[in-house]
């Protein structure tokens, strides 16, 4: 009974660790987006206008959309074990829902302090949530086996839709890039706003479904050293996927690397694969390495882990709350700079009291960021601290 007990607690504070690690990571790129003076502007992937140090600032920031689409399906499967299929199904698709009305209405004004809403942005949450309600859909007919296989025919088959052409602007072309192909779909709303779609839905959903399957390695009678190997050998070997068929330039990314003036930039544009949406090269390069380090971190107890379980604990919490901190911060500090309200929020904003000419170097904006990890860090324990207490059904859905 110990050994059972001291594995399952391990094994949750792996998770944490490495979500929490990609929750850190995560807030250097919407500090980036709100106080670097490119963050409004700039495009940190152009090989043409970027520097080593801002690319890879964004570069890093790419382990965290995919990983926790993977860790959020790992988590699925696990809280489901003790449950029927129709239970999990059931949670499943209302916290999928739930996530993206929290999307259109909490984290749009997160983005934009718009109280009219003229934009309405379908981000991160919109796929999370969306790829929710397509787990929750496939867990009440299929098994663990089939989701995995599903998963990963999405994962390793959405590319050939690259090579599709439809007519612009019909339904169909629409239809197809909110949900497999767009890199960030614009459209407009009778009232003069506009609806963007940034996430696709279906890619990130397999790797959700990735996640659920790969769930069965952290069964409570699998063997720790071999769930280890495992982690290794797959994250081994979809690292190695990736520089070989990244070398070949064939299928899996719409954007080929090519050779620059410079060592540093054509490795920057060997790296430099599609995000939007999350093409095979993308991730087998995230969560290659991901699976490694959720190898190694299963047994890692140090003040540096248990740091990074505060927030891995509490991501929900994290996200909306370090969102409006950002925010209301960028305000105050555009405020203080001088500017006007009149300037701070201007109609071509998208991100009101975010003038697009503010903004520090990345210097300092890496301070700020490190501040607000800090700030984060006592309201994170509090709120983990008072859901392990309470357990009550509502907490599940934050």
């Amino acid at each position: 009974m110990y050994t059972t007990t001291t594995t399952l607690t391990s094994r949750i504070r792996s998770i944490d660790t490495v979500r929490g690690l990609i929750i850190i990571i995560m807030a250097l790129d919407h500090v980036r987006d709100f106080f670097h003076i490119a963050g409004a502007t700039g495009d940190p992937t152009d090989l043409a206008t970027t520097t080593p140090a801002l690319f890879f600032t964004r570069w890093i920031t790419h382990y965290c959309a995919p990983s926790f689409m993977m860790l959020s399906g790992l988590s699925a499967y696990l809280s489901g074990v003790n449950k029927t299929a129709a239970e999990k199904s059931a949670f499943l698709i209302k916290r999928g829902f739930w996530l993206i009305l929290v999307e259109m209405v909490f984290i749009t004004f997160a983005f934009t302090f718009d109280i009219y809403y003229k934009t309405l942005f379908f981000a991160v949450f919109w796929a999370l949530g969306g790829a929710m309600i397509v787990l929750g859909i496939a867990v009440r007919f299929v098994s663990p086996k089939t989701i995995l296989i599903l998963g990963l025919a999405l994962v390793l088959g959405h590319n050939l839709l690259d090579y599709v052409q439809l007519q612009e602007n019909t339904l169909s072309d629409t239809l197809l890039r909110i949900f497999f192909t767009g890199r960030g779909t614009f459209l407009p709303r009778p009232d003069g706003g506009a609806v963007i779609f940034l996430y696709v839905l279906f890619p990130w959903a397999g790797i959700m479904m990735s996640g659920y399957g790969l769930g069965m390695l952290f069964n409570r009678n699998a063997d720790p050293a071999r769930r280890k190997k495992l982690l290794l050998l797959i994250g081994s070997v979809l690292t190695v996927l990736f520089v070989v068929l990244r070398l070949i330039n064939g299928y899996g990314d719409p954007a080929p690397w090519s050779a620059q003036d410079t060592g540093i930039k054509t490795f920057m544009s060997f790296l430099n694969v599609t995000k939007y949406p999350p093409s095979l090269f993308f991730t087998c390069m995230t969560q290659g390495p991901i699976l490694i380090l959720l190898a190694f971190t299963e047994q890692t107890d140090n003040a540096f882990s248990r740091i990074c379980t505060v927030y891995g604990r509490v991501p929900f919490f994290f996200f909306i709350v370090h969102f409006y901190l950002i925010h209301i911060m960028t305000l105050v500090a555009v405020f203080l700079s001088g500017y006007t309200w009149q300037q701070a929020t201007d109609d071509s904003l998208f991100f009101k009291f975010r003038p697009n000419d503010f903004g520090y170097s990345l210097g300092q904006t890496y301070i700020i960021w490190i501040l607000i990890v800090i700030a984060l860090y006592w309201p994170c324990k509090w709120y983990g601290e008072y859901r392990a207490r309470k357990r009550t059904w509502w907490l599940s859905y934050l």
